[in-house]
Order: C-alpha cells, then structure tokens, then sequence
C-alpha cells in the first residue's frame, strides 16, 4: 500500500486558505489523481485569531514557520511571501531536511533561486513554482517540460495584471495613469504601494524566472533594463491606436548573438497579435520555440484562484513521483549571464515630441535623427499653434536603440524641443 502523501503548509493568507480548503474539501478526488491520498499535516500564520477560507482547527498548528520544516511530513508548501526572512529560512530548511518544497514566492526565487535549486538537488528533493510565474498559466511546466525539442528563441510576456488592467483602462477610458491607478486600487487590482507592480519589478521577478528555465541562466533582475508605465499618456494610448498598436508592459527576454537580452519596459504590439488582444487583468506569454514556432500561454496571471490552482499542480505533480531540477537544467549548469549591449536591441520606435510649432523645427528633428541613420517610416503633426506646444509623432524604421538613444540626446538640446521625447520600441506580439 502506498504511503500517504503528507502536506505543511506555511501561510494562510488568501493563496494559503484557497490551499487548505481545497485539500480538505477535494482531497479525495486530487489524491486519485496523484495515486496517493494527500494529507494536510500542519499549518503555519502569523495571527491563529484571525478569520480564514479554511476550516484548519483539527490541524497541528505550528507558531514558529521555520520550525515547520521538521515536521513529519513529505512536502512543504511556503505561501508565505517576501524575498527575505522567513520565507528564505523555511525553504532551506525544508530542503535540508530533505522535503519537497512549492511555492508561489517569485520575488524570492528571482534573487535566491540558483542556490535553492543547487540544494533541492544534492539532497534530491523537487523544487516547484509554476504559481511564481504568471499565476494559473501553465508556462513553467511549459517551458521545463513541453519546449525543450528546439530550445527557446525568444519570449514575450504580458506578466502584470494590474499594469494591464491599467493601460486597458486608460485606452477605453481616455484617462490619465494616475486616474485610472486610484481606480485599481480602490477596486484591488493594486496594491496600495504599487510601485513593485507600475514600476516593472514584479514583471522582472517573473521574467527572471522564465529566463532561467529558457536559457539556462541563473535568475538575475540585476541583468535586465526595467522600465515601468508610470510616463505613459493618453496621448502614446491614442496615437499607439492610429498606428494599429496597443501598448503594454512587456518582459522580453531574447537570445541574441551579443549575448541575452532581458528587458522590462512598455513597448507597442500590433493588433491582432496574441499579445496586442490580452486585455485587463489577464497575462499572456508567447515563447518562440524554434523550428516549432511560437507558443502562446494565456489566462488570469494573478489572483487567488488561479495562483491556488498552480500549487495544487504542482503538488499533485510531486505526490506522483514528479522529480527533475527545478529550472529544468542542472544547478551546476546555470551559467552566468552575458547581457546584450543596448545596440543589439534592434526594433522600430515610436518617438513623441513635444515642440513648439515654428517654422523649422520638423527638419531640425528629422536632421538629427538622419545623422544617426535613424529613418522615418510614418509620422504625425496635427494642428498649427503658432508658438504653442504641439506634439510631433513619429514611427522610425527598424534601428539600434542606441542609435535613436544618441539622436535624441542631441535633439533634446534643441530650444523649440519641450521636454524629454517619449521613446517606445514597437515588438512583435
């Protein structure tokens, strides 16, 4: 008879309480489907007064959360959140002593990752975090099981909820950021300090992530450019849609012949395009799989739900006899990165100036940018304010990023030029 699969659970928050209640109301169907019965031994939380989704009065309650991993039980689970302590602690811990560990931890794994994949491995124990990456989206188990014939080439990925639900919002509504944040707040999509979400970092934890399991590399948010949305106005909204695009925060990582590219910043998607249609709080990947071609992963990238049912997977998948390293390569492996130079970065741009409008100006513009061989391919300039503000937009042909980079350092120098130049790659979606 096979020995039931025992469960520690450490944090009952939202994602920890959707846990418990479901090993204790589903149990009997999940432990068909792993072959074994599943058996939530000990739960761990900050606060034992307070309220929660699941019933976990008969569970041996642990206080202190690193103490959890010296229970008897087969496999830790850490909801618990937090680069640091005690989230980093526990999972040590648990793989020391030689116990399965899921979590849902990205901001954790972006910085400590490589060496917990290291030791999960040399005491031979799985490490799994598909809820890590894009919530309920399968593109982990993806990425480290399914795409592995050709390799990845490229991936693409709307990974922030709340970035996209904001820039949705601003392209139906016609409002400014700030707006439309105090709006996701008030309603939860944001947290009420976002700047981890509109400023690019939590799209970075994830893409770190996926990163690793692409291309072999430890994960590394120090090696990536990360640009947030905050700068984004219903002006770029409006004019992305004259030129058939939408914009949304991406995270790129791409393998090119000067090294790897891994960038997080709002980029223009054509219409029409997997990523270009993804709207809300939905995220979606695209991974471009060799010879297989591209690979698009969509769905509901972050909330109780989906975040709930990526640990579930995951723990069935261990109660199964699921091993293997933990970003599909060995630990050993992972090799450091070589990050691209910003002139490998090649793309069309979408550039916006805010100039006055006198006579010369458009020819002073397009004179600096002809000087860094950065051509035109379509524009725009409506009204005539005789010495007022007015905007010239402009979508250039595929260039370096330094090259446009240079050009416009020179042309912000210009007296009819007001303000810094809004500068948007345009990227396949």
């Amino acid at each position: 008879m096979i020995e039931p699969f025992r469960i520690a659970l450490a944090g009952l928050g939202n994602v920890g309480g959707g846990v418990a209640q479901i090993l204790l109301t589903r149990g009997a169907e999940l432990s068909r489907r792993a072959g074994r019965d599943l058996q939530l031994v000990a739960v761990c939380a900050r606060d034992r007064t307070k309220p929660r989704r699941a019933d976990v009065s008969s569970i041996p309650w642990i206080d202190d959360a690193v103490s959890l991993a010296k229970v008897d039980a087969d496999l830790v689970v850490e909801v618990i959140g937090g680069e640091g302590e005690p989230a980093l602690s526990l999972i040590q811990a648990a793989l020391e002593n030689r116990k399965a560990v899921v979590t849902a931890n990205k901001a954790l794994l972006a910085v400590h990752g490589a060496q917990l994949a290291l030791l999960a491995e040399e005491q031979d124990v799985p490490l799994r975090f598909e809820a890590a990456a894009a919530g309920g989206i399968p593109i982990v188990k993806g990425l480290r099981q399914s795409l592995i014939t050709y390799g990845i080439d490229a991936i693409h990925g709307v990974l922030n909820g709340t970035c996209n639900y904001i820039l949705t919002q601003m392209e139906a509504t016609g409002r400014s950021f700030a707006d439309v944040l105090a709006e996701a707040q008030a309603r939860g999509y944001a947290e009420a300090d976002p700047e981890l979400d509109v400023g690019g970092g939590d799209t970075a934890h994830k893409l770190s992530l996926l990163s690793a399991l692409a291309f072999a590399v430890p994960p590394d948010i120090s090696a990536m450019r990360i640009e947030g949305i905050a700068h984004i106005t219903p002006a770029d909204i409006a004019f992305a849609r004259e030129f058939g695009c939408r914009i949304k925060l991406l995270g790129i990582a791409r393998r090119t012949p000067a090294g790897l590219d891994q960038r997080v910043q709002p980029a223009m998607v054509r219409l029409g395009t997997p990523l270009g249609d993804v709207d809300s709080v939905f995220n979606a990947v695209v991974a471009h799989a060799g010879a297989a071609g591209p690979f698009t992963f969509e769905g509901r990238g972050a909330g109780e739900e989906p975040t709930t049912s990526a640990v579930i997977s995951d723990i069935v998948d261990i109660a199964r006899g699921e091993r293997g390293p933990a970003f599909g390569w060995p630990a050993k492996e992972l090799r450091p990165i070589l990050p691209a130079p910003p002139e490998a970065h090649l793309s069309a741009y979408y550039l916006r100036f805010d100039v006055r409008d006198v006579p010369g100006v458009l020819a002073e513009i397009a004179g600096y940018l002809a000087k860094q061989d950065v051509s035109i391919e379509s524009m725009i300039q409506r009204g005539r304010s005789p010495g007022e503000p007015v905007a010239i937009v402009m979508v250039t042909h595929e260039c370096s990023e330094t090259a446009v980079s240079r050009a416009l350092k020179a042309i912000v120098t210009s007296d009819k030029v007001l303000g810094m130049p809004c500068m948007i790659p345009i990227e396949n979606g």
